[in-house]
């Protein structure tokens, strides 16, 4: 059984996908993060880094308990273990170049332009040009390698597509008031709609509802998931 520890932001979103394409069994562990729950003695034992996804697998190598944190590494084991979603043999290299670039470049640049259009004090231009432009860098890199391509790597759908989407899926958010962010993106936009018509899109979708996440954005909150913006307390 997969334990899986989640909130409904786009890397465990990539996780959910995952989970409801393979058909392993879980169970869902919600960590409101804007309760900092993230940061509870109980959860820092299983990510140290106090980030979500993790999961702990109670049927991992050998029988054995295993515990695994970040995204990728979810996906990478979660894929070797099934066997499914890898690959081929030969796609290896690729699946691995194209994991990291989203792991790296996609995904954090695009935190960042969240971050900075919305949670950020006003007036810090730079910040949101240098993140917005290194988005659609990241983007145009993405639009370039699927001409002719139907998937990320290779000839089927693999985990590399599954986490391209955790963060495409938030284009709309991450280049704030653009009303078609993938636009001048005609290929990402193809493969991305592709993708989001997954039936295991929907049920991925559903697991967002399953909990009712604080929504508010407070004191508590603010200090919850930027605890380094605040002075560490005694």
């Amino acid at each position: 059984m997969i334990e899986f520890y989640f909130h409904p932001t786009p890397n465990p979103a990539k996780i959910a996908l995952f989970l409801e394409e393979s058909g392993l069994p879980y169970t869902l562990k919600p960590v409101d993060t804007s309760k900092g729950e993230q940061h509870l003695p109980a959860f820092r034992a299983i990510n140290p880094n106090g980030k979500v996804p993790a999961i702990v697998d109670t049927e991992g190598p050998g029988g054995t308990r295993a515990v695994v944190f970040d995204s990728t590494a979810i996906l990478l084991y979660l894929a070797e273990k099934s066997g499914q979603f890898i690959g081929a043999p030969e796609d290896r290299p690729q699946l691995l170049s194209w994991l990291m670039f989203i792991a790296s470049g996609l995904g954090p640049f695009s935190g960042q332009a969240v971050h900075f259009q919305y949670a950020a004090p006003e007036g810090l231009d730079y910040a949101v040009n240098r993140y917005r432009r290194e988005v659609d860098r990241h983007y145009q890199v993405l639009e370039d390698h699927l001409k002719r391509r139907e998937f990320i790597v290779g000839n089927a759908y693999t985990i590399a597509d599954m986490s391209a989407w955790g963060w495409l899926d938030r284009a709309s958010r991450v280049l704030k008031n653009s009303e078609d962010p993938l636009g001048p993106y005609p290929e990402l936009k193809r493969w991305f709609a592709q993708i989001d018509a997954r039936p295991a899109v929907a049920r991925a979708r559903a697991v967002n509802k399953t909990h009712a996440f604080k929504s508010v954005n407070d004191e508590e909150t603010k200090r919850s998931l930027f605890p380094s913006n605040f002075p560490k307390t005694a």
